[in-house]
């Protein structure tokens, strides 16, 4: 960020953890293999020596009875998944945290975006983005990004799926999919970086 040949801006991407897990449920095995290295990522960065004493939300599927013991085989894929996201948010936090410290010559080079007002206001937020990038909005772009975000279907089992669709139907397609337990577990691993996002 600092190179002075460079002008290297960063934009960081957010979305509501609650949709994160429930798009990552879903293509749960195509996710597998990432899960476990996230995890692995957690565990070769945490320092040695004592245990820590911070406390861990561990994203247990619905009916599993934690206590050391290890997940039965067919709620294994959504126990790494869980756990996986946990990470994610904890980086998140580290992020927005960094973020929030940062100096003049850092915050005039990062910026966020949330997933949900990306969708909910596709142009004005493409603006916003291109404004910071030091580029300008040619109108073949808007109607893009327009045309991705209000297509006229929405595939809810192909979460990754590149395509015109609604995408403000992903917004929300968690409150109807993820039970209560979910939600709340997602919640508690969560909080703190859904709290700073106003999510």
């Amino acid at each position: 960020l600092r190179e002075p040949g460079l002008n290297l801006r960063v934009v960081q991407l957010f979305r509501d953890p609650r949709a994160v897990h429930n798009s990552r449920l879903k293509a749960r095995q195509a996710l597998l293999r990432e899960s476990v290295q996230v995890l692995r990522s957690r565990h070769r960065a945490e320092p040695r020596g004592p245990a820590r004493h911070q406390q861990q939300h561990l994203l247990l599927p619905s009916g599993f009875l934690g206590g050391g013991r290890p997940p039965q085989p067919q709620h294994r894929a959504e126990f790494f998944l869980g756990g996986a996201l946990e990470v994610i948010c904890q980086a998140w936090l580290r992020d927005l945290l960094l973020a929030r410290r940062a100096p003049d010559w850092l915050r005039r080079r990062y910026t966020q975006l949330r997933y949900e007002d990306l969708v909910r206001e596709p142009r004005a937020e493409l603006r916003r983005l291109l404004r910071f990038a030091g580029l300008t909005v040619p109108p073949a772009l808007e109607d893009f990004v327009l045309n991705m975000t209000r297509g006229a279907a929405y595939s809810s089992d192909r979460p990754f799926l590149i395509s015109a669709r609604d995408a403000r139907e992903a917004v929300h397609a968690w409150r109807e999919r993820l039970s209560r337990q979910q939600v709340r577990q997602v919640e508690a691993a969560c909080g703190e970086a859904m709290s700073i996002l106003a999510y």
